[in-house]
């Protein structure tokens, strides 16, 4: 197997995450009014990473006190439920499944994505361009992060300009044995859930790696058993005590971090391109994907 050693587009964009965050800082007060207001019951929506993207969003804002708030992937939406506004994130804006789910809701919707004049644009009450933020790569990282990295700000639990220090840090950071493992299962808590979510699609898509995700203390009841030596287990935020010495028990590499968990997520964006490169794949371009989903 020859490794594929080009820069890639992702490569490029992953690198420019610390200054495209602060330009989202300094954009997030033209747009802060767009957001649902606070005590209003709000539904997150995407698919694929922005559906991730969304799960996270709906327990930040929650967790704020800023209101309910759900998440769903948009074909799985929910009709028949109450909500005072949704927010959808779509990098493309053309997501058949997203476009469906606003010509069909009458409840007041926000759309964030990064293509002026795309269609849910056509459909949606408000929306935000984050052009800045848009990307090359069919996969998605910079964009990614950089709409949670927003919607925190926003919600006034983290200040994106203070957290692309981390991320430079995490950009700047030895990954060590993290790509010779042969797998990964991703761990989170809360809000985080959703970032290992996205940490265990980035890996499975740019490099067709086994990698898992679960909610960190259902890690017990199942998912354990196939830690072993050679095997990574991933955890974006902090765990209880107990579950780390059980993991470190089977010998399996336990990666934590102290860097914001968003930040984190660069490190597992990195490890996913790293591995895709020694299998001699380009990360550009995941087998049998695309950069919008578009349905006949």
């Amino acid at each position: 197997m020859t490794p594929f050693t080009e820069e890639t587009h992702a490569d490029r964009e992953i690198a420019s995450q610390p200054a495209i965050w602060r330009q989202a800082a300094a954009f997030a007060p033209s747009v802060a009014h767009l957001f649902p207001k606070r005590g209003q019951k709000v539904a997150f929506v995407g698919c694929g990473s922005s559906w991730f993207m969304s799960q996270a969003a709906a327990g930040i804002w929650e967790s704020q006190g800023l209101g309910e708030a759900d998440y769903y992937t948009c074909s799985e939406f929910i009709y028949t439920r109450h909500y005072d506004a949704i927010v959808a994130i779509t990098r493309s804006g053309t997501t058949t499944e997203t476009v469906e789910l606003l010509q069909r809701t009458d409840i007041p919707t926000l759309v964030i994505t990064a293509v002026e004049n795309s269609p849910v644009t056509q459909y949606a009450t408000e929306s935000i361009i984050m052009d800045f933020a848009d990307e090359q790569s069919v996969l998605q990282t910079v964009w990614a992060t950089t709409v949670l990295g927003l919607i925190r700000h926003i919600a006034g639990e983290s200040d994106l300009a203070t957290l692309a220090h981390d991320a430079e840090v995490a950009l700047a950071s030895d990954l060590g044995e993290l790509v010779n493992v042969d797998q990964i299962s991703f761990l989170g808590h809360g809000w985080t859930i959703g970032l290992a979510s996205e940490g265990a699609l980035k890996t499975r898509e740019s490099s067709q790696f086994w990698a898992e995700a679960y909610p960190a203390m259902d890690y017990r009841h199942g998912p354990l058993s196939i830690a072993q030596p050679g095997r990574c287990v991933w955890v974006f935020g902090e765990i209880d005590d107990s579950l780390k010495e059980d993991i470190k028990k089977t010998g399996t590499l336990l990666e934590m971090s102290t860097l914001d968990p968003l930040a984190h997520l660069i490190r597992a964006q990195r490890t996913a391109i790293a591995i895709a490169k020694k299998r001699g794949l380009n990360p550009d371009y995941p087998r049998n994907l695309s950069r919008s989903i578009i349905l006949n």
